[in-house]
């Protein structure tokens, strides 16, 4: 879709650009995958970078970002087994390097300015870490400064709320995983070429469903129209897209929304839960592995106990499945895939969510009060 002044034929450009998701997935697979392969022209500086790591990583980002350090965070350590510590950005740039004295640094920022994560880069450099920078802008100042850049391919994003931003640095960060994993020789060449061959197909995947899933959305936004909190949840790396979920509608909609990880509800959140706070509950699942599998028998256990409390319950879930289905009062299908691959398509209708909420409360999504594209001072 060629890039215009308007964003027609959308009302608003934070629904075209969820709708340019697939394009800007398909330019990141063609960027740094060839076949089963990472293409060499463009990926062998991120590849030399991660052989020069040591035995820990450090991903310093803020906002939507960071939620995106978080997914990586779970998706390297379990992949490769190096260890990772996500921070704020605005923390890391007054901690002590004492404890941070062998880290390879990573930062994440849609426009590479970011003011919070450009002192954070630069605190790295000056303590001498090898440091590589994830940004959507070319020339940006951290892709000038980080020893590495390793940009993503979402072309302009022009509404405040990151939306096709987010999921290409989900790409780039589970291609990044990957990397780590061949490097650590932690998955053998067929596992490796299999999930290559899966990310590769995650665009047109992607494609089929986001129609369903924008008219799906658009009816739970009319149904909790008039509901003013919510509260997300997720386990594993699903956690990340409940607190990215509950970001977009904080700031798309200027609704009041948290996000936890689901086995924390009980101990203190669900005094919150009643009559009017819906849940948005992730109970997705990948088949293939049996940890995926017990975080997912706790998601339906603790549905079970949701609907004792009559809570309302949002549901996204594999296409398909009859347990949720009939626990959530409304449930939105994703095929299914592998688990990090879920977490970038049960992100978007997240993002419609949020959309469909704020357009019926009367709100400019693409600007946002109080909100600019990128924070540039702290």
């Amino acid at each position: 879709m060629p890039l215009t002044n308007s964003p027609s034929p959308f009302a608003h450009w934070m629904l075209r650009e969820i709708y340019e998701q697939p394009a800007a997935l398909a330019a990141t697979i063609d960027r740094y995958l060839d076949g089963e392969e990472f293409r060499a022209e463009s990926c062998a500086p991120i590849l030399e970078w991660v052989k020069r790591m040591r035995t820990k990583l450090l991903i310093a980002a803020s906002g939507s970002s960071r939620h995106a350090g978080l997914f990586a965070e779970l998706m390297i350590e379990d992949l490769s087994g190096i260890a990772v510590d996500v921070e704020y950005a605005s923390e890391y740039c007054y901690r002590s390097e004492k404890a941070l004295s062998n880290a390879a640094v990573m930062v994440v920022s849609q426009s590479g300015e970011t003011a919070d994560t450009l002192a954070a880069l630069r605190k790295a450099n000056a303590a001498g870490h090898e440091t590589l920078a994830i940004t959507n802008v070319d020339h940006s100042t951290m892709d000038r400064e980080a020893t590495v850049c390793f940009p993503t391919l979402a072309g302009r994003e022009r509404a405040v709320p990151a939306t096709k931003s987010f999921t290409t640095q989900l790409l780039n960060l589970y291609l990044f995983a990957l990397m780590c994993a061949q490097s650590r020789e932690a998955l053998d060449a067929s596992e490796l070429k299999a999930r290559m061959a899966e990310a590769a197909s995650l665009p047109g995947k992607i494609e089929e469903q986001l129609k369903g899933w924008d008219e799906a959305m658009q009816r739970v936004a009319y149904a909790y129209r008039d509901a003013k909190n919510f509260l997300f949840l997720g386990r594993g790396i699903h956690y990340p897209i409940a607190r990215e979920g509950a970001l977009k509608l904080k700031e798309s909609a200027y609704l009041h929304a948290e996000g936890y990880p689901s086995g924390e509800l009980k101990h203190g959140p669900n005094a919150l839960v009643a009559e009017g706070t819906p849940l948005v509950m992730i109970a997705t699942v990948d088949r293939s592995s049996a940890d995926s599998v017990q975080r997912y028998e706790k998601v339906i256990q603790l549905m079970r106990d949701m609907r004792e409390q009559r809570a309302s319950i949002l549901a996204i879930a594999n296409a398909g499945d009859e347990a949720v289905g009939e626990l959530a009062d409304h449930t939105v299908y994703v095929a299914e895939m592998r688990e990090p691959l879920l977490g970038m398509c049960e992100v978007i209708p997240l993002q419609l969510l949020s959309y469909w909420m704020a357009i019926n409360n009367g709100i400019d999504v693409d600007h946002p009060r109080n909100l600019t594209k990128a924070v540039l001072a702290e």
